[in-house]
């Protein structure tokens, strides 16, 4: 209730502040000058909402996680053992999604609103074919899927029955992403935000019915994420193609057949996404493949401590989807200063933010750990893991926001390969060396290593503005 008081909060005044936001953004397109407090008060703006929407979200994978974590060790264990596989899904989708709404953001910075919704129609036609391909290969593996990530018997069918209803609704997914990274771009922070809450408030209330009421346990998880994410992205695509003022298609007629040169700028964004999504994604599921041996309580110790540390990350996260925003249209209108300028405010906020949140969770770890599970052996090595990477959230920060920067401009194929050449030379080697003498926490510190290391790179790369050098 007081998270659902503060969102209210929280979206009563940015309603009230809906027009200086939008007088803001125009500022970009129109060349006008914008004082420090004006780019300051429009990345917090932009933030505010994306930030709760994130911490929402974060909220309800909590409440997920400790809803099957009373049911015992074997279910958080089933559903850990696929989770970095199905964020490798999610990666792939969101990589087919920025293809295209980076395009949509560079159009509307330049004032070219018809050409911002051609790219979005072709964008619809070519992300569900995507999605289908996904969904299809995805439940054709569900079977083996446990086996190859080295899970045991006792948790292989949840496992299995979990991955396979949770990409069954993978088309959803994939539409909610898409039209909400669209509002996004263009500005609209509100909607995608408020409907990202209301999805957790549904997830919550279908995995209540499912799990406890009707008895279905893992299998109850994933049909209510699935079915707060249908009703989740009706609505979304309801307010991108009827309601938005730029982006909204009644009245607006247009072809939705894909063209050559708008796939082709969107294989050249969403092309080293998608790729860095898949071997970072492998990355993942290889550390899973490293902690599955350690034991069914380990595997349910590392996925709750990941879920718990989502608090701290996802601020990072809603600051860096402003700043894909802000630097979006500010790059479509050839503004280098005000490029960088909104860069390195957002960097400077999210590591700030991100700081004070790992503070936090260094400070309240196995109280954190103690809400998802009763089991005190998950809840010791948990809390020793988040403690662990408390140290390395700054950086991590870094990592993100600028990530969020690189992408508003189109620049991915570097950070991509930078991202790549850290996780498997510097996670994978290191979570395998202090494994085996170590055990979870070992791979803890192999994670807090490589994710300062990237936050570094990253963060030299941002100051230096050679992720600009395509503006015209």
């Amino acid at each position: 209730m007081v998270l659902f008081s503060l969102n209210r909060t929280f979206a009563n005044e940015m309603f009230r502040k809906k027009k200086e936001k939008t007088d803001l953004l125009a500022f970009i397109r129109e060349g006008r000058e914008m004082t420090r407090s004006e780019k300051l008060r429009l990345i917090v703006g932009l933030s505010i909402p994306s930030i709760l929407a994130q911490l929402s979200a974060t909220a309800m994978f909590f409440i997920d996680a400790a809803m099957v974590g009373h049911i015992g060790a074997k279910a958080i264990a089933a559903i850990g053992l696929v989770e970095t596989t199905g964020w490798l899904l999610g990666g792939l989708a969101s990589a087919a999604n920025m293809g295209f709404s980076v395009q949509v953001a560079h159009a509307i910075g330049a004032n070219d609103f018809a050409r911002a919704r051609r790219v979005m129609r072709q964008s619809l036609v070519c992300c569900v074919i995507w999605a289908l391909s996904i969904t299809a290969i995805a439940i054709s593996i569900s079977t083996r899927l446990p086996y190859w990530l080295g899970g045991s018997e006792e948790i292989a069918h949840d496992a299995t029955m979990y991955f396979a209803i949770y990409c069954a609704f993978g088309i959803f997914f994939q539409m909610e992403g898409l039209a909400g990274s669209m509002l996004k771009c263009s500005g609209n922070m509100k909607i995608p935000s408020a409907l990202n809450i209301m999805m957790c408030l549904l997830d919550v209330a279908f995995n209540y019915l499912f799990i406890y009421i009707l008895d279905l346990n893992v299998t109850g998880a994933a049909l209510g994420t699935g079915l707060a994410m249908v009703i989740t992205a009706l609505l979304m695509l309801y307010f991108l193609l009827f309601r938005s003022d730029i982006l909204k298609l009644r009245g607006r007629p247009g072809s939705f057949r894909p063209k050559a040169d708008v796939v082709r700028n969107a294989l050249k964004i969403g092309g080293p996404m998608g790729l860095q999504h898949i071997l970072m994604g492998s990355a993942q599921v290889v550390s899973t493949i490293i902690v599955a041996p350690l034991g069914t309580i380990a595997i349910a110790a590392h996925s709750l401590a990941i879920t718990v540390e989502s608090l701290c990350y996802m601020p990072g996260f809603g600051i860096a989807e402003a700043a894909t925003t802000l630097v979006g249209q500010s790059f479509g209108s050839r503004k280098r200063q005000l490029t960088q300028s909104f860069a390195n405010m957002s960097t400077a906020l999210g590591m700030a933010v991100m700081t004070f949140m790992g503070i936090l969770m260094f400070a309240f770890a196995p109280q954190l750990m103690a809400l998802m599970t009763s089991v005190d052996e998950i809840i010791d090595i948990g809390a020793q893991c988040l403690r662990i990477e408390a140290f390395a959230e700054p950086m991590f920060a870094a990592a993100i926001v600028c990530n969020g920067v690189f992408i508003g401009a189109g620049d991915t194929l570097r950070p991509a390969a930078i991202s790549l050449l850290s996780m498997w030379g510097i996670r994978l080697t290191l979570a395998a060396l202090l494994a085996t003498t170590y055990g979870l926490p070992g791979v803890w510190v192999a994670m807090a290593t490589e994710l300062t290391f990237r936050g570094i790179i990253f963060l030299v790369r941002q100051l230096r503005g050679g992720w600009m050098r395509n503006m015209q």
